[in-house]
């Protein structure tokens, strides 16, 4: 199994002092069905970039149900994320946190969150090059 398509540990946010600072400090976008909150890294970490994936317990109510749609966007990120977002991130030597909310009404199926995982990683690439 390649490095590349791992998705450790190292690579997820857990750091909740980082997690509030994200939350009062970062910028955000929409791309439906997933809210983004993202800021440059304040100190070094291993990986360019370090994520949490969130599902409101308001809209489903059922653990089964959020653990569905976590794996899939954790699947669709991790199989993407260095040909979209660490590849460029590499390249300008920088590093960011963020945070990925799903706020669709719908329990979707991994074929849109695969695409719009793409879309997000794009406009993030973009985003974080400013």
């Amino acid at each position: 199994m390649s490095k590349i398509y791992s998705f450790t540990k190292e690579e997820r946010l857990c750091n909740k002092r980082l997690i509030d600072e994200l939350f009062h400090n970062g910028s955000s976008f929409l791309c439906y069905p997933f809210k983004v909150s993202w800021m440059a890294a304040s100190q070094p970490q291993e990986f360019p970039a370090q994520v949490l994936f969130s599902v409101p317990k308001k809209r489903f109510k059922s653990a089964v149900d959020r653990n569905l749609l976590k794996r899939r966007m954790r699947e669709a990120y991790r199989l993407n994320k260095q040909q979209y977002l660490y590849s460029s991130l590499d390249a300008r030597e920088k590093q960011i946190v963020f945070s990925v909310g799903y706020i669709g009404k719908e329990i979707n199926d991994y074929d849109l969150i695969h695409k719009k995982m793409l879309k997000l990683l794009t406009g993030l690439a973009e985003l974080s090059a400013k």
